[in-house]
């Protein structure tokens, strides 16, 4: 009877997940990442580095230029959506220590308020919203960055979300059970509850 239900409420949890955003994604596993022990920490780095190992050649090359700073300093025209993919896969793929490559992604990144208030950059573009969100949730989450570095980048996270035209409609599956009915909710924090309560 317990494992039927918590079958019906992890599928709900799937399915909820599976409607996010990118960048909602990886907010989300962020958050849960930073609840787990560090003996649960070092199982999922394992389970990663076995998934990660199977695109490492493919990677390779795209790795050492998303670790060089040098390559990294001429992407800066953010408002050009190939310059923003790139540094998209840049953040993906910057090793956690490289507080250099990082530096210069930092700089690249602070300067949006100057570039949407000059060049006009409409985020209410779904395709551009989503890649500008994605890319300061990445960096603001990435340990290469230093706190402060990760603090600033929170806070323009926060201002592109509250200035964001187009919101984005979070997907709310019911998963009932033979004695109640719970609802997966929108946020971060009302879904840990949730998941932790079963």
């Amino acid at each position: 009877m317990v494992e039927g239900r918590s079958s019906i409420q992890r599928e709900g949890v799937y399915r909820w997940f599976s409607a996010l955003t990118s960048a909602q994604r990886v907010d989300f596993l962020c958050g849960l990442l930073d609840l787990c022990i560090p003996i649960e920490l070092r199982f999922l780095g394992s389970c990663l580095e076995d998934l990660a190992r199977k695109d490492y050649h493919s990677l390779r090359d795209a790795e050492i230029k998303a670790n060089n700073p040098t390559d990294l300093s001429g992407l800066t025209n953010i408002t050009d959506e190939v310059v923003r993919s790139k540094l998209l896969v840049s953040l993906a793929l910057l090793g956690s220590d490289n507080r250099e490559a990082a530096g210069v992604l930092y700089r690249t990144l602070t300067h949006i308020d100057t570039v949407i208030n000059n060049y006009g950059l409409a985020l209410n573009d779904g395709r551009t919203e989503e890649q500008f969100l994605l890319l300061f949730t990445m960096a603001s989450n990435h340990p290469a960055f230093s706190f402060h570095q990760k603090q600033v980048l929170r806070q323009q996270l926060i201002v592109l979300r509250q200035s964001s035209v187009q919101k984005t409609k979070t997907f709310k599956p019911k998963i009932t059970t033979t004695t109640q009915t719970f609802h997966i909710c929108s946020t971060q924090s009302e879904l840990l509850l949730i998941v932790f309560f079963f």
